[in-house]
């Protein structure tokens, strides 16, 4: 079955571009186009896609007022931003909206349809360029971020670095030598003792609390 996205993006020339493209990949379907946050979070509610791409600035309400909207009103609906920001003025936010992908607007064709694929399939997709150079001089809020991780075991936190790293089941699965299934495992039970909602939440918690050093 196709992947059903929505696009948001008010520059009318950078959605038709995404449309045009995305419309020949056998795998995705566009159900919707939105000018602005309001009408991306209306349509949502509406056509209840599997993906929204959603770009940050955009009149009316932006994509961050416009994310935490969604998965307050659609929490199963999938958030992945484009933008051309990648301060940790807007990444941060992003995440912590509720996005469980950031991806920059130079990102080739194909890499997107990867991106997006991946992300349907549960996978955190972080750019790069969005936060290898932000997320890692994050440090915890406080002490106080710490003390869940203790509820860890060793394999779960080995788990959760791999998780920060961007990887995937099956490559954590092979560089931790461990079946796939039991890497799902792992992550469902990081998840469920840090009371995270997904991956990117997970990664971003982990190198808030220095385990990518």
């Amino acid at each position: 079955m196709a992947i059903r996205i929505l696009i948001a993006d008010d520059h009318h020339v950078v959605r038709r571009g995404l449309v045009f493209f995305l419309k020949t990949q056998p795998e995705i379907e566009i159900i919707g186009e939105a000018r602005d946050g309001k009408e991306a979070v209306e349509m949502t509610m509406k056509l209840l896609p599997d993906i929204v791409l959603m770009d940050l600035e955009m009149p009316n309400m932006n994509g961050i007022e416009a994310t935490r909207a969604i998965k307050q009103g659609c929490p199963n609906v999938k958030i992945m931003m484009l933008t051309s920001f990648s301060d940790q003025d807007h990444v941060i936010p992003a995440i912590e909206a509720g996005a469980s992908g950031f991806q920059l607007k130079d990102i080739e064709p194909d890499e997107l349809v990867r991106a997006i694929i991946q992300l349907k399939n549960g996978e955190n997709q972080l750019h790069p360029k969005a936060t290898s150079h932000l997320l890692s001089h994050l440090t915890a809020k406080n002490s106080d971020e710490r003390k869940p991780l203790d509820g860890l075991t060793k394999r779960e936190l080995e788990v959760l670095k791999e998780i920060a790293k961007g990887k995937s089941n099956k490559e954590i699965a092979s560089d931790l030598f461990i079946t796939e299934k039991t890497v799902k495992t792992h992550v469902s039970n990081v998840l469920a003792k840090l009371e995270l909602a997904d991956r990117t939440q997970a990664a971003l918690y982990a190198v808030r609390n220095g385990l990518t050093k």
